[in-house]
């Protein structure tokens, strides 16, 4: 087990404070440095249109026209033996240029290579489902859909996977309230309890950063728990702490903390 180290409420502390920032780019290297990608990337301006290629982070980055993915997908997929897509999603360039940008993940396993491929689209604009080629895109096509409001045409149940289907707007653009807006704030009390009782039980806190050690209903300072609704004070007592029920567990040994060793070494 390791030491534990107070956080001094880090979390509250942002590490940025535009959320329009965009990190700097790591860099890129011509594709003709590896024969592999080279090959790839021939064999897929053959038969598409392709507006930029490189290398970066050794892996290929491609870009397309937006009409051609769910062909070179099945390129990739059935010649160049990119038989996975690990993940697909967008980025938002609203701001920008109002545009989003998608990525696809692939991912070979007989060449252990991995390449993405990327294309622009207009916001309000529609992706083409690649459900039909790969199965992960089922879900990511959904999720890309709830967080950013891009549908993909052809998809056989398009429709939220996280959020509530009658939730109104997209958590992941960058124009969302970091904490929601009045819609978010009053979600849950007006869908149980109604607009009438918004006096009595008051807005929902949507701020991830704050805890409060004195809600023992729901939060226990480790070494210091308290029983359920005790009130809390600051000369709390320690506790020692126990790995196992009392009595242990049927052929394991019983661990306490004064017989475990505190590692300091996180890369042990």
């Amino acid at each position: 087990m390791r030491a534990y180290k107070p956080k001094d409420n880090v979390q509250a502390k942002a590490y940025y404070t535009d959320r329009y920032y965009v990190a700097p780019q790591v860099p890129k290297t011509p594709v003709d440095e590896d024969e592999v990608f080279a090959a790839d990337l021939a064999a897929i301006k053959e038969k598409f249109e392709v507006h930029d290629a490189y290398i970066q982070v050794e892996q290929m980055v491609v870009y397309i026209n937006a009409n051609d993915i769910y062909g070179v997908l099945e390129l990739m997929r059935d010649e160049l033996e990119y038989t996975q897509l690990s993940e697909m999603s967008a980025i938002d360039w609203i701001a920008k240029s109002n545009q989003f940008e998608i990525f696809y993940q692939m991912l070979s396993m007989t060449k252990r290579k991995r390449i993405r491929i990327k294309y622009f689209i207009n916001n309000g604009d529609a992706v083409q489902s690649v459900e039909k080629l790969f199965r992960s895109a089922d879900w990511a096509e959904r999720e890309m859909y709830d967080m950013f409001g891009i549908e993909a045409k052809g998809h056989p149940f398009m429709k939220r996977i996280l959020m509530p289907y009658d939730w109104q707007g997209h958590p992941l653009l960058k124009t969302y309230p970091l904490e929601g807006d009045e819609f978010a704030a009053w979600y849950e009390v007006d869908k149980i309890y109604g607009k009438e009782a918004r006096d009595i039980i008051g807005p929902e806190l949507r701020d991830t950063a704050r805890v409060d050690r004195y809600d023992s209903e729901r939060f226990a300072r480790l070494g210091h728990e308290v029983p359920r609704g005790a009130e809390v004070s600051d000369d709390d007592p320690e506790v020692t702490q126990n790995y196992q029920e009392e009595g242990g567990v049927f052929l394991v040994k019983k661990l306490d903390k004064e017989s475990s060793k505190v590692i300091d070494d996180p890369q042990r």
